[in-house]
């Protein structure tokens, strides 16, 4: 469940975040961000629903092992982790005793800089907590009566020109707000860049180490057309003398090879479908009774697994126990013909799919003996990887935009549609998407910021007062209207916005399915971070529709309004950010143990799976997306780095530390035992990570400079604007000097002594496997929205080497070359086969 999802269940709290008396009648208007029973009630929420969510899942996990051990049970890299008992509690310790060295050899890079991110932010917030605890907190409740706990406060209750007195009695205390933004600062920089060495010197030794045709391969784009040939390329790269090529696959226009086997799978599933009717199929039954199978994957299911025995099993040829006794007569379809189609007869369906599957299959014969026109792409396979890490942080070609060389992703991890696609399209499509997105962004400030601003009872009363007066009288009714009615706008928006930009990261023609991560990654924390945040907090103050529009003009006119805004609202909205967190991290983390979704649409997927194949893409374990977990523990870090100096700061980085600690438990089951990620961005998402751990101290450091220029410290507040600028140069110089080594391996880190990593050529027909049995050169293949159990281990279309097999028959096994790797033997068809 994503952290927007959570968010809507206590956004009724922001719609009152800004009441104050009216002049009217005098009326004091209920302010639900200062009653500490919002809090109380949230905590035993959280707690009773995570606590029934863990118990839960230690009752049910030892019974469900095929889904809550999918990817141990499935995935060879995670064969080696230890096995966890069935006792109730007993797996904990087990989990917690998996070293980082095992997380990094069975789930790879990017689970591993995922779970060292908490591991970061729970060192960070300790520390945190503990000067918030000694200092800060006694020091609040001294000159200003604040406990930091909702509800306690004396300005709680009392009027805000009092409130105000108290903030100003001794304005000696504002030092420490200068004192500690320096210190925090200094000390997230500190650890963060800890972290960042730890991980480079990791990451280079783990790639350094490898000798896959990965890391030896760049994708090579801008190709001119007198040079259109692999033979040409080949000759152009070797001229070059940074060292010798071993094949080149020249990307072709396939479009046409790739409708007919998107259409070959429609056809085979439709015959499929037809023998199953006919000779009727049965489930096979688990003898662990247990729940044996998973949802299917967001972008298109496996349809083999990698030769798994409970797999094997189904695909047995015991499995011909599975057929019904009685066959049922032969199926049928209408066949529409003549002028309008208007006429119809029916037809046997076997003979009439495996008919057309004949068809299809010679027409993609056919195809494969066709010369395409090529495109202006190519991915070439050095015999060294040091040839290759040189060659793509070179320029190569005095023309501008031609012979552009950069890293290639993993053989299967490649978009081939997208290879096709001319360079002048790709950047319009890019453009056009961040256009949409700059578009959707003001629109979802326009729909919240009405929401929560007309919900509140102040604005209510100038609108509708007898409305308000209503609801003043009744707290239940005021209630559902506060709460209600902003949780059913924003539960439609924000479930479906993330999905939103997924899609919408898919269309702007990124070369791997990686890459389109990373921009889902960055698109959500922008999603979540600029309109679940700042939105919220900086433009939440306005009380009315043309108020939001007044601060937002000012905020683009002026850029210290955005600081001052932030002093204004942030106090007001801790209650909000606090009940957050403890929703997010007591009462939902746990319910992610669960898979909640996948047992929820279990019954849907089975009721409409039909032929073992069905049955057989229930088996796949679910995937885990980075790109929807990343940003949502980024924003809350940067929640807890902004409220560290402020009076509740010990209260939220309490739950933040609760937060992240409940994170990484659950997060480092599910990406070692439970759920899988194919794509492999060698632990690309730390740079980005980093990047918005520095625009939240940015953040933070605005904040506590708009909170002493309003309290007339102004000498406090310019001695800080020399922190926003080194915050600012040294995330420049970070980007400049920490983000290439987290992008290439560096020569020093390459290991010469095996073959392919210095000047020794390996054989042309090896694949070598990284040490640690993550095979980046042989992740399963995707056609037609489906992901195959095939493994790709060459630069090569799958169109053009597919397998052609058969039907999958009930009580038949599934085609041999279907249950493992395999490679694409080289040709010289013209074809963009390797030379």
């Amino acid at each position: 469940m994503s952290l927007t999802e959570s968010t809507v269940t206590v956004l009724g709290t922001v719609a009152a975040a800004t009441a104050v008396e009216t002049g009217d009648h005098g009326r004091k208007w209920t302010d639900q961000t200062k009653n500490q029973r919002d809090t109380y009630t949230q905590l035993v929420i959280s707690l009773a629903l995570g606590f029934s969510a863990f118990i839960s899942f230690c009752i049910l996990r030892p019974k469900w092992r095929e889904l809550y051990a999918a990817r141990r049970r499935q995935r060879g890299a995670a064969s080696q982790l230890p096995e966890l008992p069935d006792t109730f509690f007993g797996w904990i310790p087990v989990l917690f005793r998996i070293t980082d060295e095992q997380v990094l050899n069975s789930a790879g890079l990017d689970a591993f800089v995922f779970l060292s991110f908490f591991k970061f932010a729970i060192r960070y917030l300790g520390v945190v907590f503990l000067f918030a605890v000694i200092i800060i907190g006694p020091v609040h409740f001294k000159y200003t009566g604040q406990y930091g706990i909702p509800g306690w406060d004396h300005d709680d209750d009392d009027d805000g020109k009092e409130g105000k007195k108290k903030l100003i009695s001794d304005p000696n205390y504002l030092w420490m707000y200068v004192v500690f933004a320096y210190v925090f600062s200094s000390l997230a920089i500190y650890m963060l860049l800890q972290e960042t060495k730890k991980i480079i010197s990791i990451r280079q030794k783990y790639l350094g180490s490898q000798t896959s045709t990965t890391d030896r391969t760049i994708r090579l784009s801008g190709i001119p057309k007198e040079l259109a040939s692999e033979e040409k390329i080949k000759e152009f790269m070797e001229g070059l003398r940074v060292g010798n090529v071993e094949s080149v696959t020249l990307c072709r226009d396939w479009h046409e090879l790739d409708l007919l086997i998107d259409e070959r799978l429609k056809i085979l599933r439709n015959l499929e479908w037809a023998w199953t009717k006919h000779l009727g199929y049965k489930r096979p039954k688990n003898p662990e009774n247990t729940l044996s199978l998973t949802r299917q994957q967001p972008r298109g299911s496996s349809l083999l697994s990698d030769g798994d025995s409970e797999h094997t099993q189904l695909l047995s040829e015991s499995g011909r126990a599975h057929i019904t006794e009685h066959v049922q007569k032969r199926p049928t379809i209408r066949l529409w013909y003549g002028p309008l189609k208007l006429k119809y007869r029916n037809i046997d369906a076997i003979d009439y799919y495996e008919e057309k599957l004949r068809r299809i299959d010679e027409k993609i014969q056919a195809a494969r003996e066709k010369e395409y026109p090529p495109t202006e792409m190519a991915f070439v396979t050095m015999e060294s990887i040091a040839s290759s890490q040189m060659v793509v942080q070179a320029i190569l070609d005095p023309h501008p935009m031609q012979m552009f060389a950069r890293l290639a992703p993993a053989p299967a991890d490649v978009v081939w549609k997208n290879t096709y696609v001319p360079r002048p399209i790709r950047m319009m499509q890019s453009w056009f998407i961040t256009g949409v997105i700059s578009f959707l962004t003001v629109f979802w400030s326009v729909l919240l910021i009405p929401v929560s601003s007309l919900l509140d009872l102040e604005t209510l009363n100038k609108v509708f007062p007898q409305l308000a007066e209503f609801l003043a009288r009744n707290p239940i009714a005021s209630s559902l209207v506060q709460t209600g009615l902003p949780t059913l706008v924003l539960s439609l928006l924000t479930v479906a916005v993330p999905y939103l930009y997924n899609w919408l990261s898919n269309q702007q023609g990124m070369m791997s399915r990686g890459d389109i991560e990373l921009s889902v990654i960055s698109k959500n924390f922008f999603f979540s971070f600029f309109n679940l945040f700042l939105i919220f907090t900086v433009f939440g103050t306005a009380t009315t529709f043309y108020g939001f529009w007044e601060t937002l003009r000012d905020a683009f006119k002026d850029a210290t309004a955005i600081a001052f805004a932030l002093a204004k609202s942030l106090e007001s909205f801790a209650p909000f950010y606090i009940n957050l967190i403890i929703l997010q991290g007591l009462g939902l983390f746990p319910f992610r143990l669960l898979e909640f979704g996948s047992v929820a649409l279990y019954p849907f997927f089975f009721l409409s799976a039909k032929t073992p194949r069905d049955y057989a893409e229930l088996q796949t374990p679910p995937t885990f997306s980075y790109g929807y977990s990343i940003p949502q523990t980024i924003l809350i870090l940067v929640i807890c780095v902004v409220y560290s100096v402020f009076p509740r700061s010990w209260l939220i980085c309490l739950f933040g530390l609760v937060y992240f600690f409940i994170g990484k438990f659950i997060y480092k089951y599910q990406l070692l035992y439970a759920m899988d990620h194919q794509q492999h961005s060698t632990g690309r998402a730390w740079p980005m990570i980093c990047s918005r751990v520095f625009l939240g101290l940015i953040v933070f450091q605005l904040a506590v400079i708009g909170v002493l220029a309003l309290r007339r410290a102004i000498t406090r507040s310019l001695l800080l604007v020399p922190l926003l600028g080194a915050t600012l140069w040294f995330s420049y110089y970070f980007a400049q000097h920490y983000e290439p080594l987290m992008k290439f391996i560096a020569l020093k880190s390459i290991d010469r002594d095996r073959p392919g990593g210095g000047e020794i050529s390996p054989s042309p027909s090896s694949t070598f496997s990284p040490p640690s049995g993550l095979e980046r050169d042989a992740l399963p293949i995707q056609i037609g929205g489906q992901q195959l159990g095939l493994r790709l281990k060459k630069y090569v279309n799958p169109s053009l080497i597919l397998p052609l097999h058969d039907a999958w028959l009930p009580g038949h096994s599934a085609a041999r070359e279907y249950q493992g790797a395999f490679e694409a033997h080289e040709t010289r068809n013209g074809n963009g086969s390797a030379v």
